[in-house]
């Protein structure tokens, strides 16, 4: 499955918003094609405000891309529990992805802007 998975620059500008706050922007961000998924925008972690997310106590792994942390957003009046994950050290091959941050879409809006 790992020879599915295809990474590659993702076209313009990026941008990542919870919370009603822009969290990051990027022209480097990663598009990650897996199989016939939709693609995720991974936001190199320099381009995330990174203070307003907190590391959380979820781990998860896949066989496929390593084990990924999961990080909550703190926002002005709530927390959006486990919204981003990152690969610390991801399986080879997909090195990729080291210091990169996805989010998901029910929990964050990602959007080419």
């Amino acid at each position: 499955m790992a020879d599915q998975i295809k990474i590659r620059p993702a076209e313009g500008k990026w941008t990542v918003r919870a919370g009603g706050a822009v969290l990051g922007e990027s022209q480097s961000a990663l598009e990650v094609i897996e199989g016939n998924r939709a693609p995720v925008i991974y936001f190199p972690k320099s381009d995330v405000a990174m203070a307003f997310l907190d590391k959380s106590d979820t781990i998860t792994t896949c066989p496929y891309r390593g084990e990924a942390r999961h990080y909550s957003i703190q926002t002005k009046s709530t927390v959006i529990e486990d919204a981003g994950y990152m690969y610390d050290a991801p399986v080879e091959g997909l090195s990729e992805l080291k210091d990169h941050l996805a989010f998901y879409a029910d929990k964050a809006t990602i959007a080419r802007t």
